[in-house]
């Protein structure tokens, strides 16, 4: 029996006890932190999924972005006074239209949307880019640029025809913009000085691949490449290797080469066999340079560490003589400022959706509300045969090295056909709901679409469901109770794994209906409450 790590059910008791825990450092107990609250900090900067990261420095701020694939909204950015407390502030893009498959008509696009992110801002405007593959249910591929005054948003998104793999964003001092991008062979593409349109061909700047972190003549080419001018020379980052990888950095006088290279970090010592690879580079107002960097762990997501630059010959090498020692004193950006965490906890109490939820496709809009109940997410079934294929699926990353999600589900509204609960999506994903049938319920624990268990004839209308995670085997576990106070196992394991690739593990609210009669039934979801465990 596992008793609730808050013992009032109400959202008054809970938001006294986040209140009662934000003094000191005890708010880390409510989801991982890097800042030790003395000066230092402990890599990673976030214990979860935030992969391909760039981040900019504009006056005081740093923004920092991230890939997302096929979650909406699209191209999460994060914004920090110091890099290392971070709060999100929006996403480059709201919802991908481009394809009536990203609806879930026709098909689906997972692995689709926003690719290896670019971040910058120029001229009083930012400018985020991506790439949207081919080759994962799409026959090409394409380059999008989004442009807005503020990080907050709105954006306005222009894609291009053009394929540019892993772009790197590039404005010059002489008014030229640019964006270098490839794997393995690396190009440069000018574009028109407006941002919305390539200017001319690519050209071939870098081929080479490496046999590991210091021969060329292998297989393992470059990528995720971001480019820097810095005291009158082009510098060009990026990582080889893939998940045990390592970071190279190019250096030219000429923006299209020759280009000289040389290792800058190979370790993995922060979690072994996984190198650090691949992120951006940011320059502090006093003049030190860091870098963010991330490394997979597995099905927890790709985590961005934080590493200071040391200028070594003119070239910036990476951490402590070359490796992460993990904890660091923390930038001088000439002040301290309070320890922040994206958001995770949400009571379902605004008007408006979190910034920590994403959803698994484009959302109906038509089929949830904030307004509809106050104080509920309510999620109106659509027709799908699992949740593969369900929409309004709504997401939010899990993290290390454990986390569990809760949630409590108010059942009233279902229909005959409906599917409602919560669990731990990817592929495979598996969950604890309540399905109506006949005008009868049953909760079931479902494990890669197979009923594990089942609790026939449930005749409540109110379901609370645990998942916890950890990062040891990669194992979530599935909880449920009936009063809201005594939690008990349900099911089996599961084990989580990357069917989805370089995509990680989240908790995920939903509720479906198998059948065209449970259409629109709908579940009221109270609250979900985030904790490391």
């Amino acid at each position: 029996m596992m008793k609730r790590y808050c013992k009032s059910s109400t959202k008054l008791g809970f938001a006294l006890a986040l209140t009662l825990s934000i003094f000191g450092r005890v708010s880390a107990q409510q989801v991982w932190s890097p800042d030790n609250g003395n000066g230092t900090f402990t890599n990673p900067l976030f214990w979860g999924d935030w992969p391909d990261p760039d981040v900019i420095r504009v006056g005081d701020d740093f923004y920092m972005i991230s890939t997302s694939m096929h979650y909406v909204p699209g191209a999460p950015i994060v914004k920090s006074k110091d890099l290392v407390n971070w709060e999100m502030v929006g996403y480059a893009v709201d919802r991908y239209e481009e394809d009536p498959r990203y609806n879930m008509e026709g098909g689906t696009l997972y692995l689709n949307g926003s690719w290896a992110a670019t971040l910058k801002h120029h001229n009083g405007k930012f400018y985020a880019g991506f790439c949207t593959p081919y080759g994962w249910g799409r026959e090409k591929g394409n380059f999008s640029i989004c442009e807005a005054d503020k990080a907050e948003g709105p954006w306005k998104r222009t894609i291009f025809p053009e394929y540019l793999y892993d772009p790197g964003l590039f404005f010059d001092d002489n008014g030229k913009v640019y964006v270098v991008h490839g794997q393995g062979t690396l190009y440069l593409t000018e574009l028109n000085a407006d941002v919305k349109s390539v200017k001319s061909d690519k050209v071939k700047i870098w081929q080479g691949s490496f046999k590991n972190a210091k021969e060329l003549g292998g297989n393992f080419g470059m990528e995720g490449a971001h480019m820097y001018k810095i005291k009158g020379k082009y510098y060009i980052t990026c990582p080889a290797g893939g998940t045990q990888g390592w970071q190279i950095c190019l250096r030219s006088d000429n923006i299209y080469g020759p280009y000289e290279h040389k290792l800058i970090l190979n370790d993995n010592s922060s979690y072994p066999d996984n190198g650090l690879h691949q992120g951006g580079m940011v320059q502090l107002k006093n003049g030190d340079w860091w870098f963010i960097i991330m490394q997979d762990r597995g099905a927890i997501g790709r985590v961005p560490h934080l590493l200071p630059v040391k200028w070594e010959n003119g070239w910036p090498m990476l951490g402590t003589g070359n490796k992460d020692v993990i904890t660091y004193k923390k930038p001088n950006v000439g002040k301290t400022y309070p320890i922040k965490t994206p958001a995770t906890t949400d009571e379902f109490n605004g008007s408006k959706l979190g910034l920590q939820w994403q959803w698994n496709h484009n959302p109906d809009n038509s089929r949830w509300s904030l307004q509809e109940r106050k104080g509920y997410m309510r999620l109106h079934a659509s027709r799908a045969d699992s949740l593969k294929t369900a929409r309004n699926t709504l997401t939010q990353r899990v993290q290390g090295p454990s986390s569990e999600g809760t949630v409590e589900i108010d059942l009233k509204g279902l229909k005959n056909g409906n599917v409602a609960g919560f669990g731990i999506f990817e592929f495979p994903y598996a969950f604890v709901a309540v399905e109506q049938v006949n005008g009868k319920r049953k909760i079931i624990m479902s494990n890669d679409d197979k009923i594990i268990e089942r609790k026939e004839n449930f005749e409540g209308d109110k379901l609370w469901v645990r998942a916890r995670v950890t990062d040891k085997g990669f194992v979530a576990k599935f909880y449920y109770s009936t009063d809201g106070e005594n939690f008990y196992v349900i099911g089996n394991d599961l084990t989580m794994q990357l069917g989805l690739p370089w995509t990680a593990n989240r908790f995920a609210l939903f509720n479906y209906s198998k059948s065209a009669e449970g259409e629109d039934g709908y579940a009221d979801f109270n609250w979900f409450r985030f904790t490391n465990k």
